[in-house]
């Protein structure tokens, strides 16, 4: 007698089968969360149109920060859970539907995150010399998918450069472009970004905020590492750090912005040294056109005014500051996936505590989680608690029944995309990877060189497979 033939031996409850789309922090907290409750047996395929894992923990956050970078080895340990299985080199709508993924599983989890940057809207956004943070992030970072003909072609003239923003990414990037050469060799960018960084001619580099420093969303220790470069100074005019009663209260009430207005206070004042690079901070300043025929030659700025509300407007007092560059880092949005809802206003999938809304009701099976649900707030950490909220929303689900596990098809996601013709790359696959960047850069001395092709990439996954048979 077999035990499922034994009442003393009931066979084991289906196992929950959860398709989470997206291999960055969201997905793999969300992974985590599932793993780590009891009441329901689990099965996760952590499905992501790249070949690696750890989204903008690989491909955003700045390279010289080796300790948020190290992040990753922490989102490691969920990749190693049995119950995950990671599937890499997959792209929703090409080589799978929602409705195919639906058919295959119980729920699915949205988590892909925000990638698209938003416009400045001003005349002469269009001109060469003018880039998105996310073009440019995508490529010190070494994605795969960067474009490293425009970008290189910009940075090949920038002296000036003007940076649209006052978030942690704005300032990423100031950073990276005012570093010395000697700064970033130790780093895993690709070997042809740093010697296209180092030849860079950047001496000036200025970064808006048409708000005041009461109202910028950078972190004090993003701040306080500006002041740390080793061959440019920080510039702040002490005027743009007279708070009006209301900053006051926003200071007071907030220690972030308290603390970060220590550190702006301490630079206050500060001249440029000669033979340094300088990197200037202007609040209450917003771009209003840029400047060139061929190409940017300069922003036209203009000086703001802040409410009591925290809205900018304008003075129309302009001037017009020099740039070779001009990078906006206004924010991101979440792109369109076939067949998935998205509120074009927010660049978010509308929701309800994770639950997917199509046309103002929950749809049985479907979540989001991460930027894609929430807009592109917080810190890799948000992630975690934003990530739990959703899981115990499909869990809960699944409790009330509108969820049922064992009610997806018997198919295995994995040999359905390989009869298709597709190319998962599983964990072991990207293990290979992980070893070859790791030799590569070892070759220069350092502990990692990011691998930034496709081709490159998959014949990492190529050569080990050889090298087992």
């Amino acid at each position: 007698m077999s035990a499922d033939d034994d009442p003393d031996c009931p066979s084991p409850p289906p196992r929950l089968r959860v398709a989470v789309v997206g291999a960055g922090p969201a997905g793999i907290y969300a992974a985590e969360a599932l793993t780590r409750q009891q009441d329901v047996p689990v099965a996760v395929d952590l499905i992501d149109r790249l070949p690696t894992p750890f989204g903008l923990v690989r491909h955003g956050i700045a390279p010289d920060h080796p300790k948020m970078r190290a992040i990753r080895d922490t989102l490691h340990r969920a990749l190693d859970h049995p119950a995950v299985r990671f599937v890499g080199n997959v792209e929703i709508g090409r080589d799978l539907s929602c409705r195919d993924l639906h058919a295959a599983v119980d729920a699915v989890v949205y988590t892909y995150g925000a990638a698209l940057d938003r416009q400045l809207g001003i005349p002469g956004e269009e001109l060469p010399g003018s880039l998105a943070a996310t073009a440019l992030v995508a490529w010190y970072t070494g994605h795969p998918d960067a474009d490293r003909a425009t970008v290189e072609a910009a940075l090949a003239r920038a002296r000036s450069v003007v940076v649209v923003g006052v978030g942690n990414v704005a300032l990423d990037v100031a950073r990276v472009l005012a570093r010395t050469p000697a700064e970033l060799e130790p780093t895993d960018m690709p070997q042809h970004v740093l010697d296209v960084l180092a030849a860079a001619p950047v001496g000036r580099v200025t970064v808006l905020g048409r708000r005041g420093p009461a109202q910028a969303t950078f972190t004090t220790q993003e701040l306080r590492e500006l002041g740390e470069l080793a061959a440019a100074d920080v510039l702040v005019d002490p005027a743009d750090l007279e708070l009006d009663p209301a900053a006051e209260e926003r200071v007071a009430a907030d220690r972030v912005v308290s603390r970060n207005l220590a550190v702006l206070r301490e630079w206050a004042g500060h001249t440029a040294q000669p033979g340094r690079a300088t990197v200037t901070l202007r609040f209450f300043t917003r771009p209003v056109r840029l400047l060139g025929e061929d190409r940017v030659t300069g922003v036209e700025v203009e000086r703001t005014v802040v409410d009591a509300d925290g809205r900018a407007s304008g003075t129309g007092e302009t001037t017009v500051l020099p740039a070779d560059l001009v990078v906006r880092s206004v924010g991101y949005r979440g792109g369109e996936l076939p067949e998935l809802p998205l509120d074009p206003n927010r660049g978010t999938v509308p929701n309800d505590l994770g639950r997917v809304l199509r046309g103002g009701d929950p749809a049985p099976g479907e979540y989001v989680a991460g930027w894609i649900k929430r807009g592109p707030t917080g810190v890799v950490g948000t992630n975690k608690h934003d990530a739990r909220e959703t899981v115990a929303t499909l869990l809960a689900d699944v409790a009330a029944g509108v969820v049922r596990p064992g009610g997806g098809g018997d198919d295995d996601l994995v040999t359905t995309l390989r009869a298709r013709g597709a190319d998962p790359v599983l964990l072991e696959d990207w293990r290979a990877i992980d070893a070859a960047e790791v030799a590569l850069g070892a070759t220069r001395g350092r502990a990692r060189t990011t691998l930034h092709e496709w081709e490159s990439l998959l014949a990492a996954v190529k050569a080990a497979a050889a090298r087992v048979r």
